[in-house]
Formats: structure tokens, sequence, C-alpha cells
């Protein structure tokens, strides 16, 4: 890619509608990429897609949107196949759909152990299987997974989602492998503590409703030890993600990019 500022390519976002997925949508779409994103919420997404549409008037016939559960191995298929038929074939996957659980051991039944491992693993794995003919046929295929800090630095009110992360560090290692002879390159970036709209929403409900959000935010950003003293953006992330899925990484594979803000304490 001659032009770094310009990406002729199709890329689909999972969980595009908020926080690091609609983020790294916004980048890709500013960048020139076409753009299909997909999310459970029909009016979140719906919201993202009009927001999306202020912002990049030109873009409008370069994105596509559809309400989608990526557990669900049919809905998946079927995005992958009216995205293709929309923008043409994907080159780009970013695998970002899910959320954290919080729980201890003691407080983790088996259902919710298997509700956590299935959302981790099958949020990556329906989306890969979907796209993956299409992702072989493209000139510079890369699949992104977000993923969490969790999966190198475990937390104990976190053991659910800290063990499912650790198995999709490990599930990006072995793609990375088994994908390597397509040309396909799949790699992830595990992020620390990122605005979103649930540190928000905890940011509504502070007992000291004198202090700013820059105030809040930089107070927690120290009661958890994070060196640089904030919060990450999504933006952040998304840029990121962009490296990643782009020939400006053509010679990784099987890697992660830390964007904690200093919080790993692994090399």
């Amino acid at each position: 890619m001659n032009d770094l500022r310009r990406l002729d390519a199709t890329a689909v976002v999972t969980g595009g509608s908020s926080g690091i997925g609609l983020a790294t949508v916004d980048l890709l779409l500013a960048r020139g990429a076409r753009v299909a994103l997909c999310g459970r919420d029909a009016v979140r997404l719906d919201q993202a897609v009009r927001g999306l549409a202020d912002r990049h008037p030109d873009a409008r016939q370069r994105l596509f949107a559809q309400a989608c559960d990526v557990l669900s191995a049919e809905q998946t298929a079927r995005f992958a196949r009216d995205s293709e038929a929309a923008l043409g074939p994907a080159s780009i996957l970013v695998n970002n759909a899910g959320q954290g659980r919080v729980s201890t051991f003691a407080g983790t039944d088996d259902a919710a152990w298997t509700e956590e491992l299935h959302l981790k693993f099958f949020s990556v794995l329906h989306p890969t299987r979907a796209f993956l003919p299409q992702l072989e046929r493209a000139a510079h295929p890369a699949i992104v997974c977000v993923n969490s800090l969790l999966a190198s630095q475990p937390e104990p009110h976190m053991v659910a989602t800290s063990a499912a992360r650790a198995g999709i560090k490990n599930l990006v290692r072995s793609m990375a492998t088994e994908f390597a002879p397509k040309g396909i390159r799949v790699n992830g970036i595990l992020v620390g503590l990122i605005e979103s709209g649930q540190w928000r929403r905890r940011f509504e409900n502070r007992e000291d409703r004198a202090q700013t959000w820059a105030q809040w935010s930089g107070d927690l950003a120290r009661n958890k030890s994070i060196p640089l003293g904030r919060l990450g953006s999504p933006d952040e992330a998304a840029r990121a993600i962009f490296f990643l899925a782009t020939p400006q990484s053509s010679y990784t594979t099987g890697s992660h990019i830390d964007v904690s803000g200093g919080l790993s304490r692994h090399a």
C-alpha cells in the first residue's frame, strides 16, 4: 500500500455500533475503506449508522450495516453473504464483539462459565468461519481480534472472563499459524481500561458531584496504577487495530499490541 492515508479494501467490524468497534469503523471510513458493521441491537446500530453518515457524507455508498448476533452461526453467515453482495469480498475482519463478566471463582456457577466461554470463543469462531472464504481470495487479508489485558494479567474478580480471554489469545496464535500458508495474517490487541458507556455511567453515579470527568477518571486511573494516569480512548485502540489490519504490518502475525497505558506488567 503506497499511500498509507487511503485504504482500498472492504473491512468487516463486529460489535461495530459502539466503543472500540464504532471508533474502528469511523477510522476505516475516514481512510477510504468500504466497511460492513454489525451489532445485536438494531436501534443502537441505526443510531451509529446515522452518526457515521453525518461524519462521512461521502461514504454512504461505502457503508453497510446489519443487525446480527455473532453467537448465531446462521445470522453470521447471512451477514457475510449480504455484506459481500453490498460491498464486495472482505479483506479485513475485526472480531470485536464481547463484554466482561464480574465474578469470582466461588461466585461463578457452571451456567455462567458456559455462557462466558461460549460468548468469547464463538464471537470469534463464527465470524472467522463465515468470512474465511472471502479472506482467502483477498490480496492482503488480515484478521484482528480485540482482546483484553486480562488474557495475560488475570483479575480474581473477573475469573471467567480472564480465563476466556487467555484462550482467545492462544486461539489467535493458532489461527495465525494455520492461516499463514493462505497469506492471512491474524493478530490482536490487548486493551486495558478504555473509556466506555459503562465508565460514563459510573461517573454519572459518582459520590462527589463536583468532580469533572477528567478528575474522576484520573483518580480511577491512579487507583488502578495506570502509569499514564488516564483511561484510554476508543480511538487509540482503533489506531492499533488499523495498523494490524493493513499492510503497514505486513510482516506481523500471531502477535498482540498492548493498549493499556503501561498497566501491563509483562514484557
